[in-house]
């Protein structure tokens, strides 16, 4: 492929996704910033996310901030004392033992436990990083980085993984980790969160991931699922590609299934 033909394909992508995005902004009007957390707090948020809802993982922060004011406590107390604190969450034991290697860790490495300094570091590598933290994955980088330090990055969760392969807008085989890459150089700097947050909050109404429910959807008319099914009557190449294939990126425990949802932090 060309490089004139490469560029003429990124300025469709761009051109889709403001549409995409129009729309459902229109469907679920514009998200409201959520309040910011530092950059190790998020992290342990996100690992508490995961397998639980949003309420139930919101307590559980809650619950071991209470337990442990300092970040220093948590590193010193015994991972029983930890899995206590956060079992309102779910797999408190795995995710007690996840969150003490990891203070652990930035303890030895870093002589603090501050992560602040990741808002005033380039973004890739900050990026580079948090990926060479044990577990961390694309997404949670992404999240770390959009949400706790305002970087134009754009987290890929199960959510967006499927509607964006439906839709088109990544290769029926991409990985999570090449979907990162291909939305987070198309998705304007402006417009990462909200496309971030309605495209996930699409994905849980409407693109549903076993019966999407196409007849509602306001994106029809753009999405090569649909189209695909409208023209044959059958499901569509995309939709068998879903179904033999699997959403996940593959990364360990932290960067599991669980959508980054920003109106998951908790209020303290």
């Amino acid at each position: 492929m060309s490089e004139k033909q490469v560029r003429a394909d990124v300025i469709e992508l761009r051109a889709r996704i403001a549409e995409i995005g129009r729309l459902l902004e229109a469907e679920y009007g514009r998200p409201a910033p959520r309040r910011k957390l530092r950059p190790l707090d998020e992290l342990i948020l996100t690992i508490l996310s995961q397998h639980t809802t949003d309420a139930n993982s919101g307590r559980a922060f809650e619950r071991l901030k209470e337990a442990f004011p300092s970040w220093e406590e948590a590193r010193d107390a015994d991972p029983a004392e930890i899995a206590e604190a956060i079992r309102c969450g779910g797999l408190a034991r795995i995710k007690a033992a996840r969150i003490k290697e990891l203070l652990l860790r930035l303890s030895a490495e870093l002589g603090a436990l501050d992560l602040d300094f990741l808002c005033r570091t380039e973004m890739e590598d900050a990026r580079r990083f948090l990926l060479g933290l044990d577990g961390v994955g694309p997404k949670t980088a992404a999240c770390v980085l959009l949400f706790a330090c305002d970087l134009p990055a754009f987290p890929v969760d199960t959510h967006i993984h499927r509607v964006s392969k439906r839709l088109g807008l990544i290769p029926p085989k991409a990985s999570a980790k090449d979907a990162h890459q291909i939305l987070e150089g198309a998705v304007p700097e402006g417009e990462l969160f909200p496309f971030h947050l309605n495209l996930i909050t699409h994905g849980r109404r409407v693109c549903k991931a076993q019966r999407p429910l196409c007849e509602r959807c306001v994106l029809a008319p753009h999405c090569d699922y649909f189209l695909g099914r409208a023209d044959s009557g059958q499901p569509s190449a995309v939709n068998d590609q879903l179904s033999a294939g699997s959403d996940e990126s593959g990364n360990a425990f932290i960067d599991a299934t669980r959508p980054s949802d920003p109106q998951r932090v908790p209020v303290r």
